[in-house]
């Protein structure tokens, strides 16, 4: 007897054009979920990373990405989003004390709010973000007591979760592991990491400067796992 195939069910993925973001989007493609990318144009000077975000998508095959325009620079308050110099060549001990400059203010709790309220008109209760709190926790909003809180906060305020539709769940499947390990993940599903941007600060070609935190890094995730880094330096 024929079996009926299962519906897929769909999931909701923020994805920058990153590492991190393009390996969360296969880890949820291998795992079943038809994808819903959402992106986001929120003024950063690394805009370069929405074409990235686009080549993934593209190479991913996802079912449909969004592109969120929202211009957090009327805030300003980050290296990201206004004249603020984003900091270079910082060691390990310095990326790892305090909240660095970088840090974009309510930016995850912005972008997951969105990205709620997408899943919630497509049906979705799976929505699937890349933080990380191992190599780099120095941004509250990557920590795993925000995603629970962020959660809690989900199946409180939506129509679909107070009338029972669905429970919803934020995934985080990076944020206990290392870059090393994250690379070596993405490596066995097959992503093509030369299509990632991680650079906070890359010149008009999009070339990554190699001396911020997140090349710094990169730099020694690729190194420690044993993979070729396929992005271009200056």
């Amino acid at each position: 007897m024929e079996t009926m195939p299962t519906p897929s069910r769909r999931a909701v993925v923020l994805l920058s054009g990153g590492l991190d973001s393009a390996t969360v989007l296969a880890i949820a493609s291998s795992e079943g979920y038809e994808c819903f990318a959402i992106s986001f144009d929120y003024g950063q000077r690394h805009r370069f990373e929405l074409e990235t975000a686009r080549q993934v998508c593209q190479a991913a095959r996802v079912t449909r990405q969004i592109v969120v325009p929202i211009d957090l620079r009327a805030f300003g308050g980050s290296a990201l989003t206004s004249d603020l110099a984003v900091p270079k060549d910082r060691d390990a001990d310095e990326m790892s004390t305090g909240i660095p400059i970088t840090y974009v203010p309510a930016r995850n709790t912005v972008f997951l709010s969105l990205a709620l309220g997408w899943a919630e008109v497509l049906g979705a209760f799976d929505i699937f973000i890349g933080v990380n709190a191992v190599d780099y926790s120095g941004y509250p909003d990557c920590r795993p007591e925000f995603i629970a809180a962020f959660e809690t906060l989900a199946n409180r305020a939506t129509k679909a979760a107070v009338e029972g539709t669905g429970t919803f769940r934020i995934h985080t499947p990076l944020i206990h592991l290392t870059k090393a390990e994250i690379i070596r993940r993405g490596v066995s599903l097959g992503v093509d990491y030369g299509l990632t941007h991680s650079c906070y600060d890359p010149d008009e070609q999009g070339r990554s400067c190699g001396h911020c935190d997140s090349c710094q890094l990169r730099l020694k995730g690729f190194a420690e796992a044993g993979v070729a880094d396929p992005t271009r330096y200056q």
